[in-house]
């Protein structure tokens, strides 16, 4: 069984927390962390395995990339893992056991760039760590 390439066959988030209750009677939603405006990674814990998932999606749900690990794994190592060039992230990431790709993913490095689109006014925005865009305070 691609655990992976399960959920990201069905390109939604919420289709995807479905089966993981489906099969496994539940997850425990360990963090959401956001880059940037359009970038979400969901991870979850998965007892039964006992197994680590992280679904990233787009702002709308839709699913771009799924990864399964057997030891959770860290926000910026991750990130570093994604964008090994980018200074400011770091850290040694865990053993990927299955990775699957959506139509919905592209490169995530270009969400980082200084010219990567927003939403968000100039004046009203900050760059996140990394890169990307987020609602001043």
């Amino acid at each position: 069984m691609d655990l992976a390439r399960d959920l990201a066959a069905t390109l939604s988030l919420g289709a995807a927390l479905e089966i993981l209750k489906e099969r496994f009677g539940g997850y425990e939603l360990l963090a959401h962390w956001k880059q940037g405006e359009f970038h979400h990674d969901v991870l979850v814990a998965i007892e039964a395995e006992p197994a680590f998932v992280v679904i990233a999606t787009n702002c709308n749900g839709g699913i771009k990339e799924v990864l399964r690990f057997s030891e959770q794994p860290d926000r910026w190592a991750l990130w570093h893992w994604r964008c090994p060039d980018n200074d400011e992230f770091a850290g040694e990431l865990p053993a990927i056991e299955q990775r699957a790709l959506t139509t919905h993913w592209f490169d995530p490095c270009e969400l980082l760039t200084a010219e990567a689109r927003s939403e968000l006014r100039p004046e009203h925005r900050a760059r996140q760590r990394g890169g990307g865009w987020v609602q001043k305070e």
